[in-house]
């Protein structure tokens, strides 16, 4: 595969990411049922037990989703770039990145708007829906972990490429019963 030709599938790749990140907002925000502050008449937000344990869901939500997305994502790496080695993981970890970002900044503008902004306008005994927001930065390193998973395994368990790029069976040469000869010249 020439220089040209990998960076012109990388960029398919990447556009590739934005569309699951898309799709996985999309998918996020359809999940999530987003809790809501009371305003009391002293105008202090107060949120139910419930309602915090429905913040951390959003996050659960947002991490199955990024799971599946980045397998996907790291699947289509490791089947169109297995023959470069080990970049492929890193080309995998990015796709997976940008998929995950993407899924978070569109998945925010699915959501009521700033919260602050809502809270200033709201009067006693209202209800305002709390932001939609990932709460947990750490949960982006699912999508990247997702992506990679499938190159490492597909590299630890799958057959070796051969010198020519055929996968053949570990430590035969492809379609050869036989052990692969050892050139004694060497």
């Amino acid at each position: 595969m020439t220089g040209q030709r990998i960076v012109s599938w990388v960029g398919v790749l990447a556009g590739l990411a934005v569309v699951v990140g898309v799709l996985g907002s999309l998918v996020w925000a359809r999940m999530v049922h987003l809790p809501v502050y009371v305003i009391g008449p002293d105008h202090v937000a107060v949120m139910t037990e419930r309602g915090h344990s429905e913040l951390f869901a959003s996050d659960a939500w947002f991490v199955a989703i990024g799971l599946v997305g980045g397998l996907v994502l790291g699947g289509l790496a490791w089947s169109w770039f297995r023959s470069l080695g080990w970049p492929v993981v890193l080309i995998a970890l990015g796709a997976g990145l940008v998929a995950g970002l993407v899924c978070r900044e569109i998945g925010q503008l699915w959501g009521p708007g700033p919260l602050d902004v809502r809270l200033d306008h709201a009067n006693p005994g209202d209800t305002v829906p709390a932001a939609f927001q990932l709460h947990s930065p750490a949960a982006l390193a699912a999508w990247a972990m997702a992506a990679v998973l499938p190159t490492l395994l597909a590299s630890a368990l799958g057959p070796e490429l051969s010198p020519h790029g055929d996968a053949g069976p570990r430590g035969r040469a492809a379609g050869s019963p036989e052990p692969a000869p050892i050139d004694q010249d060497a």
